[in-house]
């Protein structure tokens, strides 16, 4: 279907002044409120979401399902997933009733990353063929993309508005301003499931070659600066 649907350019859509009314409009609504807000404000297929199927993926999924069961969700599969990430996966993808689809890198890109061990050598490279071009791949036939991006995450986080343009499409942060305590009380009301690896202390849950144990994203491409796998910048 994507192959036969014209490109978008959200710059066509959106101006300085659309952008600076949403996040006036959104930024007094509870994540709830701001994702069933989004599905009256615009088309379900004009929104993308994505999971990485993480550490505390659920909270997200959970908030869309429970507003929009129609709303595809893409998970990047990079083919160095861990095991227990693919599992929580089918465990989430049954439990909240997803409708998930899967992108990946060109195979023979992907081939030369394995072989070449890319993500030893240059992990940008390696996640730019293996994350960030497969996305950019499908992106371009949307207008918005949903994430669940928190300030606390990360410096960069921290300087995200709700809505803004990133990469030739509008982000929308529901998440942003949610802080670590109000997840985890969230998590425990509604007993949503955690990542496998969470109880292993692995906070922040990538590729098995570029994760360690660690707090937040401390355990992410481990002994690099790298802190973002390049699709939220």
């Amino acid at each position: 279907m994507l192959e036969t649907t014209p490109k978008i350019d959200p710059q066509q859509y959106f101006s300085i002044e659309d952008i600076k009314a949403l996040n006036k409009k959104y930024k007094p609504l509870t994540s709830c409120q701001r994702i069933a807000q989004l599905y009256k404000d615009f088309e379900t297929t004009d929104v993308m979401v994505t999971s990485s199927f993480a550490a505390t993926s659920a909270f997200l999924l959970k908030l869309v399902s429970d507003t929009n069961l129609k709303q595809e969700i893409y998970f990047i599969d990079t083919g160095y997933h861990f095991d227990d990430t693919l599992k929580y996966k089918s465990i989430l993808q049954a439990k909240y009733n997803l409708n998930v689809k899967s992108v990946s890198a060109i195979k023979e890109e992907h081939e030369f990353t394995t072989k070449d061990e890319t993500w030893k050598k240059n992990p940008d490279f390696c996640c730019s063929i293996n994350k960030v071009q497969p996305l950019d791949r499908i992106k371009q036939h949307y207008k918005i993309w949903m994430s669940g991006l928190m300030e606390w995450q990360s410096d960069h986080r921290a300087s995200l508005d709700i809505f803004e343009i990133r990469g030739n499409i509008l982000k929308f942060y529901p998440l942003l301003d949610v802080s670590k305590k109000e997840r985890d009380a969230y998590i425990e009301e509604h007993q949503l499931p955690f990542h496998p690896l969470v109880a292993k202390g692995y906070h922040s849950i990538g590729c098995k070659h570029c994760t360690v144990p660690g707090k937040d994203r401390s355990g992410r491409w481990n002994n690099n600066p790298k802190t973002e796998c390049g699709l939220h910048l």
